[in-house]
């Protein structure tokens, strides 16, 4: 399912245009159903153009009143200069009163973050304003608020904000500022992770690509050109938030930033020259003055008074580096990513909840959950590569945005549970008690009298029953109770209270009209150029597109024995990835494509090649860049080679130090066929001719935006690979064709998760609509005097002398006929079913007997022989006959 939420996919009339590229040869229909979630928040003020919610069209009453509402207090304003004098200075005086209670101070000591003084155990989720749109932003901080959540944590992206150097951009999607203010509006504050490396499994890391190509720069280390780039994007971000009075110090919300990302393991690895760079980003993010506490994950070295936090799965064995710093977890892993080709993670609540209370009990006082929102990687902003489009992460709210329960009411009951605690946790340390092999005690007492307890049963098969405070408590495996006055249990991790839905997707509405257009297999213009060599492919597409042809001619003699002998020669092809089609003189010759887990691909299949100048066009496809590792710098893609040719008269040919020609993109991208004006630059196929199963097309539709507030989705499940588009919006990558790879079985919440360890493949049945499957279309493709089964038998037994004409036969499911005759010719037909088209050579009357013998019934038996299609079109020319029938 791709999201599709956004007011602007609609014009005026409430009309919405889909837009599908299709480039693999193993795409099936893209005859798909629209069965997603429409929302219908109105917001009359702003306009967002980027996908997921579809949302209906303003009302210019709305417009009034919001406009009214703006001005309603300069109305009570007109009964004189003296009384607006006076009005005027009680305002400026209740105003500069306002901004001076709202202003305040961050610490922090080794028990909690303090604000204003006051210590806070504090829950916080990720919502990354990317990944969703701004109409569900409000929805989405007030749903995390009745959760439970105090703050909203997110990255900040720098690629989003800084496509090119020194152009900015913060609208829409990436309007930053509007996000931290609802939440602000909502009573939350905020952790800002400016990084301004994010992985996060976005796009290159959340670094722009034209990064890579400053002189000189080696990234993540103590390098002179990466460091002024970073230090000049964190400084912006950081004046921006000043100018805008969004830190706690200036009456705002954000209690506390982010310098770098998980950069231990990497400075590990890199040595001294990480080490200064570490201590570098330190001290240039202290020297920023933001008057909040700047943290940074997974650096166990981080320089005073930059506070180390821990990220992971469990985080109870964590400390930070000095005693007078809090026990923070940046990142409680509430799922994990979906990859293409890969099974679908999902982590039990009893699990998530067992985590997070076991880091409470041993003293921990921050934890945020990531993700809390998942959202969707709209665009080509997925990482990886191979990262899905879905960035669902089995978050508390789904992709959509709904509850996901029970986690998200689990969660909200922990919650509930912990701030009963926190008196006694803010201001008490532990006593553990031990309670049986694998069970304790840990019990918060402070000087007012009050006491908390959590007592835990580590063991992952048995219940077990202990003995606290002259009390017996029995406790689930792997689970935790949570007293909170250390007499009476609120909360077990292991009993889930909250109710369990199961969710679905069903039918928003009818099947759609369908126009097709076919891109371009080889062709040279203007935007393409030649050079000897191979070249590595972000290097020429900067990543503006997917997409990067590698083209080259190759001449074969006449003499060439692979000619004579029918034994085509083989093509190897090695890639850096991450997916490859290969097309011999405009037809696919195959395909292939890699892993997240191993991207590099290799073709190495035989071609057809003919007498004289033969064409190779290489169409190489990026699944999104790396986000995680060292030297982002040297990072490759695309065809590196070598490009050889085995099997001719000399051997091998090796084809890689050849000229080769270079185009960016599908001719359909340059024409941007799949925006509202560039629909029209080119013909479009429509009705029953509209091409399938082909490699490269284009899809488009008209639909209305049905009734109703539910998210709304597309099914993509009958494709293969492509990209979509709402209203020349970018939707994301769909890859169902790539299926699921591992195995599913039942998964216990007892014992230490991981990734791998709870999986679910291809989603759940009540994600499935009802539909009817059947068949669309037969087709048969049969030669004059083609031998078959039949014809043999027949003259094996004697009962016929003579070689028999062969038959076309046609035949739809049960409960379908035969409708009309898509396509038939005797004679010299080209193509495949699905895509056929009439050669040199071709019967006038081909379509008369299937109109006549087939049309309306259920399966028909044509013979191939001249006489019935007219007469021979073309004597002593070999012919065949190719039809294709519609069903239904």
């Amino acid at each position: 399912m791709y999201n599709l939420m956004n007011p602007r996919y609609h014009d005026q009339k409430s009309r919405t245009l889909i837009y599908c590229r299709q480039p693999n040869l193993s795409l099936l229909k893209c005859s798909f159903k629209a069965l997603k979630k429409f929302k219908t928040f109105t917001h009359p003020l702003s306009h967002y153009p980027f996908p997921q919610n579809i949302y209906t069209k303003t009302k210019s009453s709305q417009r009034t009143r919001i406009f009214s509402k703006n001005t309603h207090i300069g109305c009570v304003m007109d009964s004189g200069f003296l009384k607006m004098l006076r009005f005027n200075l009680v305002f400026m005086v209740l105003l500069c009163s306002w901004v001076c209670l709202c202003s305040g101070s961050v610490s922090y000591d080794h028990k909690a973050i303090s604000i204003n003084g006051q210590r806070k155990i504090l829950i916080s989720g990720s919502i990354h304003y990317p990944r969703s749109t701004p109409e569900m932003w409000p929805d989405l901080i007030q749903k995390a608020k009745e959760g439970g959540l105090d703050v909203i944590q997110t990255y900040v992206f720098w690629n989003g904000h800084e496509p090119q150097p020194g152009q900015y951009y913060f609208e829409d999607r990436y309007d930053l500022v509007k996000f931290i203010k609802l939440i602000k509006q909502a009573g939350l504050y905020v952790h800002l992770r400016v990084g301004p490396y994010a992985c996060a499994e976005w796009n290159f890391g959340g670094f722009p690509v034209w990064l890579k190509y400053v002189p000189g720069i080696s990234f993540r280390t103590d390098n002179g050109p990466f460091k002024a780039a970073m230090e000049k994007f964190t400084r912006h971000i950081v004046n921006m938030m000043k100018a805008e009075r969004l830190y706690e110090t200036q009456g705002g919300p954000i209690i506390l930033s982010q310098i770098e990302n998980e950069y231990g393991p990497l400075e590990y690895e890199l040595g001294a020259p990480a080490r200064a760079y570490t201590k570098w980003a330190a001290q240039m993010a202290v020297g920023l003055g933001t008057g909040v506490p700047w943290v940074m994950c997974k650096q166990d070295d981080a320089p005073d008074p930059v506070i180390n936090t821990c990220n992971g799965f469990y985080c109870d064995y964590f400390s930070p580096n000095k005693n007078f710093k809090p026990k923070m977890w940046t990142e409680a892993w509430t799922g994990w990513f979906t990859e293409f080709g890969g099974a679908v993670p999902y982590r039990p609540a009893e699990d998530l909840a067992y985590s997070v209370a076991k880091f409470i009990q041993s003293g921990g006082s921050f934890i945020n959950y990531y993700m809390y929102h998942g959202g969707t990687n709209f665009g080509r902003t997925a990482g990886g590569p191979f990262i899905a489009t879905s960035y669902d992460y089995d978050a508390p709210l789904d992709e959509y945005g709904l509850k996901r329960e029970a986690k998200w009411g689990h969660l909200k009951d922990l919650h509930r549970a912990i701030k009963l605690c926190e008196p006694a946790l803010i201001n008490g340390d532990p006593s553990i008690i031990t309670l049986g092999n694998y069970q304790k005690a840990y019990v918060y007492k402070y000087k007012t009298g009050g006491c908390a307890a959590f007592l835990s049963n580590n063991n992952r098969a048995a219940y077990a029953t202990v003995s606290f405070q002259n009390k017996r408590f029995n406790i689930p495996p792997w689970s935790i109770s949570i007293l909170p006055d250390c007499k009476n249990t609120v909360f077990n991790t292991a009993r889930v209270g909250a109710q369990t839905a199961l969710m679905k997707m069903m039918s928003a509405g009818s099947g759609f009209a369908w126009q097709s257009y076919n891109d371009q297999t080889e062709s040279y213009d203007d935007n393409s150029f030649t050079t000897v060599g191979l070249l590595e492919q972000l290097n020429v597409t900067r990543d503006f597109s997917d997409y990067l042809w590698y083209m080259t001619d190759v001449r074969v003699g006449s003499n060439e024995g692979f000619l004579r002998s029918g034994k085509w020669p083989t093509l190897t092809v090695q890639s850096a990835g991450h997916a490859l089609h290969v097309f011999i003189n405009g037809q696919l010759s195959g395909t292939v494509y890699g892993s997240q887990e191993n991207p590099k691909v290799t073709f190495n299949k035989p071609v057809n090649l003919r007498a004289g100048l033969n064409k190779i066009s290489l169409l190489s496809i990026a699944v999104g860049l790396p986000n995680i590792g060292p030297h982002f710098e040297t990072w490759n893609a695309g065809v590196l080679g070598p490009v050889v040719l085995y099997g001719m008269n000399e051997g091998k040919r090796d084809l890689t130090w050849q000229k080769w020609s270079y185009k960016v993109g599908l001719k359909g991208e340059a024409l941007s066929i799949h925006s509202l004006s560039g629909s029209s630059s080119v013909e479009w196929i429509q009705g029953s001719l509209v091409t399938q199963r082909q490699p490269l097309t284009w899809y488009k539709t008209i639909f209305n935006a049905p009734n109703g507030n539910e998210p709304l989705a597309l099914d993509m499940s009958s494709m293969g690979k492509g990209q979509i588009w709402i209203n020349g919006q970018s939707i994301g990558r769909y890859w169902p064709a790539y299926k699921a790879r591992g195995s599913c079985s039942t998964c216990s919440y007892a014992g230490y998760f991981d990734e791998k360890k709870c999986l679910k493949l291809g989603g759940t049945p009540y994600g499935i609509s009802l539909v009817k499957r059947g068949v669309y279309s037969v087709c048969a493709d049969i030669y004059e005097w083609q031998p078959s089964l039949m014809n043999y038998e027949m003259q094996a037994s004697g009962k016929v002398t003579k070689p028999l004409r062969p038959k076309a036969h046609l035949s739809c499911s049960a409960g379908q006929k035969i409708t009309s005759i898509k396509f038939a010719s005797f004679g010299t037909p080209l193509g495949g079913c699905g895509r056929y088209s009439e050669g040199g050579c071709h019967a006038h009357n081909s379509y008369d007997a299937f109109n006549k013998l087939c049309v309306g019934q259920q399966s028909c038996t044509v013979p191939v022989t001249p006489e019935i299609f007219g007469g021979d079109p073309c004597p002593k020319v070999m012919k065949k006959l190719s039809v294709e029938a519609l069903c239904s």
